[in-house]
């Protein structure tokens, strides 16, 4: 089947709003004409594209044309913004939370010289961001498995370290009676270094989803975590914070992106480049570590 670009077009924005009516809008055009290419690209296909429910969503087939839908539009706006400079081109990427709180950072102050290009960033753990880039809703993630989707590239940016670390007063208790901060329900970083330890979770555990509320949280001493060592630093050196023995985390992270020639894509990723070059450790662990203590884990979101 060779589908049209109208009808991609009309996927796509069922996939990003969720109903026909709400695609309608976006496009300029009546319910039914989205209806219409919608068959039509169904027929093409042979198969069911669109779940109809509340919110509609694309089956597993429709994740395939939703990408390359996605990726149409990116070269269109590409080329339309060679003949008419007022064009805007979406980039959209997947990042874990802690990586935007850190390194990532030194990429959205590149990307702020960018004219009329906009970012649109989808927060996500590093362990589960492929979803993201298999469905078609990024074109490129920050994600922790070096296997690449189907239809992208993949590249190892470095390792994010993370420290163990508490106030003093918190630091003088037992790991037993010392609560613990989790950023959500896929944060298991501190639960595989206590078993790791051998010890058990504390009888305490508070759930803090944000990553600098989450800092902001162990250093007002509402509980131990392991922090992003250039967060934990300024607390470290100010005695608000200290480390809990030396054992720390290197959870290695890696770059996917669609393979798609794009001036705007290789532009991200040459600035994602340079930031891991400056804000990741080097690593040759091919997955998260935890050295001398810990077992393999995923990170928060």
């Amino acid at each position: 089947m060779e589908p049209d670009p109208a009808q991609l077009a009309a996927l796509v924005a069922i996939a990003d709003l969720g109903s026909f009516e709400a695609a309608a809008r976006e496009l300029h055009v009546t319910p039914s004409a989205v209806s219409q290419r919608i068959r039509a690209l169904e027929r093409g296909a042979g198969q069911v594209l669109v779940s109809r429910g509340a919110p509609c969503r694309p089956t597993a087939a429709g994740e395939a044309l939703v990408r390359l839908g996605r990726q149409l539009r990116l070269v269109y706006d590409e080329a339309r913004r060679e003949l008419a400079p007022t064009t805007v081109v979406d980039l959209r990427v997947a990042v874990n939370a802690d990586s935007l709180a850190t390194w990532f950072r030194d990429v959205l102050a590149t990307a702020a010289s960018w004219r009329l290009t906009a970012l649109r960033l989808q927060v996500e753990d590093q362990a589960w961001s492929q979803d993201l880039l298999r469905g078609g809703e990024v074109l490129a993630a920050v994600t922790s498995d070096p296997a690449p989707v189907q239809g992208c590239t993949v590249e190892p940016l470095g390792a994010l370290r993370y420290l163990p670390v508490a106030t003093p007063a918190l630091a003088g208790l037992p790991w037993s009676e010392r609560p613990l901060v989790v950023f959500n329900e896929k944060d298991t970083l501190q639960h595989g270094l206590l078993e790791r330890r051998g010890m058990a979770p504390p009888a305490v555990v508070h759930r803090v989803p944000t990553s600098a509320d989450f800092a902001e949280a162990v250093r007002l001493g509402l509980g131990w975590a392991l922090l992003p060592e250039s967060q934990a630093a300024a607390g470290l050196a100010a005695g608000e914070l200290v480390r809990l023995g030396r054992d720390h985390v290197d959870v290695p992270l890696h770059w996917q992106r669609w393979r798609l020639e794009s001036e705007m894509l290789d532009r991200l990723t040459a600035a994602v480049r340079d930031a891991a070059r400056s804000g990741l450790r080097r690593t040759r662990h091919p997955k998260p570590d935890v050295v001398r203590g810990g077992r393999p884990s995923n990170r928060r979101a």
